[in-house]
């Protein structure tokens, strides 16, 4: 559905589209003809990010900004307001994220900010744009950004695995509610894999050998969403498809084999998820 939507032109809007992920993939749509309209929080950032974008439009395009915070349902909205003003909407990219400490008995703040940010952010977007572009009848594409940790759900960071891991099933509904309703626009969820983002940099200044670049990442979306692919899961320098996929059936086994919760990091499977997770030949 990705090139019938570029045919069909338009415009591409990314939330946190200043920087990172949404930023590459918002040069990837320039590139690609589409017009872009970059939605992240209101500082310099923004409007660098438009002004690199700007030259990389093709003849007739155009880049806007709007500052948005995703977890206001009626900024949100305001967002939609603005894109269907501008024109047709052919890519919507639901980005926008962020990282905060969190376990399963504190950081009570920060377990209502995740969510707000990196599932209702989705959530808001989707109540936002979906009625009107399901409405037009014309291609388009809805990319929702996961993780990986949506799916193995690691220990660590609850708050962030249980906002991507209700971003996945938003995107499963969504994408099995387009196809009940015949409506000519495809759902995908864009799972990065080690990806040097600022958010990482900011801790660490080089990038490390085993990460992809935002680049590199935002290729493999654009391959596999072109193919038609819903579940995009990115390798990265470290962890190839083969192991994402040892990874990801482990996770399941946990449910059908009834393990322990997370068995991949307890003592007594240790050995046993080695083993298992080695590519078989």
């Amino acid at each position: 559905m990705y090139q019938d939507a570029l045919q069909a032109g338009g415009w591409a809007v990314v939330t946190g589209g200043a920087s990172g992920v949404g930023f590459a993939a918002a040069e990837r749509f320039a590139q690609d003809g589409l017009s872009v309209l970059l939605a992240d929080l209101p500082g310099a950032a923004l409007s660098e990010a438009a002004e690199a974008i700007g030259d990389l439009l093709a003849e007739g395009a155009e880049v806007t900004t709007l500052p948005t915070d995703v977890s206001d349902a009626t900024a949100m909205q305001a967002l939609a307001d603005a894109a269907f003003a501008l024109g047709d909407v052919a890519v919507l990219m639901n980005n926008a994220g962020i990282g905060l400490p969190s376990s399963s008995w504190d950081h009570a703040e920060a377990w209502r900010k995740t969510l707000e940010v990196n599932l209702f952010g989705v959530i808001n977007g989707l109540q936002a744009f979906l009625p009107r572009m399901v409405a037009a009848n014309r291609p388009a594409v809805v990319i929702n950004t996961g993780s990986k940790q949506g799916i193995t759900t690691p220990p660590g960071n609850p708050a962030y695995n249980v906002s991507k891991a209700g971003v996945k099933v938003a995107t499963e509904s969504l994408a099995h509610e387009l196809r009940e309703a015949r409506a000519p626009i495809s759902a995908h969820l864009f799972v990065p894999g080690f990806t040097y983002t600022g958010m990482i940099s900011r801790h660490i200044p080089e990038k490390p050998a085993g990460a992809w670049t935002s680049e590199q990442t935002v290729d493999h979306l654009i391959t596999r969403m072109t193919v038609g692919d819903f579940y995009i899961l990115c390798p990265d320098n470290d962890v190839s498809q083969a192991r994402d996929m040892r990874r990801v059936t482990w996770a399941l086994g946990d449910i059908l084999e009834n393990r322990p919760a997370l068995s991949r990091w307890h003592p007594d499977y240790a050995e046993q998820f080695a083993e298992f997770e080695q590519p078989k030949d």
